[in-house]
């Protein structure tokens, strides 16, 4: 499978580190010889160059890679920052159509800042009609703003907080998979900071009652059954937070079972 590495931080408004992700998640990867259903993990790596002075240059790079690599097989983004994916998901939409978008995170990323950072990405996807709101669905948030939460309701943006995931996760992922089936493609994006501080301690937002490890693979063994699903991606890890590599170990096993 394809796999673009995006090792920019360019988007974290200052929390800089996730740049170094990429390497360290690809080597340490190469230490799962299979997927947990004995399949060989395959890996065609593509590193997109990155503009560290201008962030739009860097993204549109990742748009071209993007879509000179994605042929409507599966394919990888290992960043970097999470705004990483207004720039990825706005090459997959130019692609298909009705795409629909699922992200695991801690948190809505639907600030009002300025274009485009990990804090405001899914707003500006939205508000530029690149992703129609109904084609979204937001998975484990237990931290937002207010206006976050006004902006979720206005869009009638659907999401599932942490506890609605810890009570009935099961129920949560027949939801997902259900709306996943009347979109067009779907792609699926992984902020590392849906796991617990527990199971990934090297992310710049640390937020207490999150899922674990074996919680976030449920759902991923799960979706990736859709045929439909045809894009992942994979942010937010700061290697420099973790000395122990808990993280890039998680990390690597998530990707490990969308390659397989």
């Amino acid at each position: 499978m394809k796999v673009l590495t995006f090792k920019s931080s360019q988007g974290a408004l200052g929390k800089v580190g996730s740049e170094k992700a990429p390497e360290l998640v690809l080597k340490e990867l190469k230490e799962l010889y299979l997927s947990e259903s004995g399949r060989v993990l395959n890996v065609e790596k593509f590193d997109v160059e990155v503009d560290n002075s201008n962030i739009f240059t860097s993204g549109e790079n990742l748009e071209i890679a993007f879509k000179k690599n994605y042929s409507h097989s599966r394919i990888v983004v290992v960043g970097g920052d999470h705004s990483m994916t207004y720039f990825s998901f706005k090459a997959f939409a130019s692609r298909e159509n009705n795409s629909g978008l699922i992200i695991f995170d801690a948190h809505p990323d639907c600030m009002e800042n300025f274009k485009v950072t990990h804090e405001d990405f899914v707003r500006v996807l939205i508000d530029e009609n690149i992703l129609n709101s109904k084609n979204i669905i937001l998975v484990g948030l237990r931290n937002w703003h207010k206006n976050e939460y006004a902006y979720l309701k206005s869009k009638r943006i659907t999401y599932f907080t942490m506890e609605q995931v810890f009570n009935d996760y099961q129920d949560v992922c027949d939801t997902i998979m259900e709306n996943i089936r009347s979109w067009g493609n779907t792609y699926v994006s992984v902020d590392i900071d849906f796991l617990d501080p527990a199971f990934a301690p090297g992310t710049g937002y640390l937020e207490a009652g999150g899922a674990s490890t074996r919680e976030l693979l449920y759902f991923l063994k799960r979706i990736k059954m859709i045929n439909s699903v045809k894009a992942f991606d994979l942010v937010e890890i700061i290697p420099d937070k973790d000395k122990e590599g808990i993280t890039v170990k998680a990390g690597a096993k998530v990707l490990s079972e969308f390659l397989s």
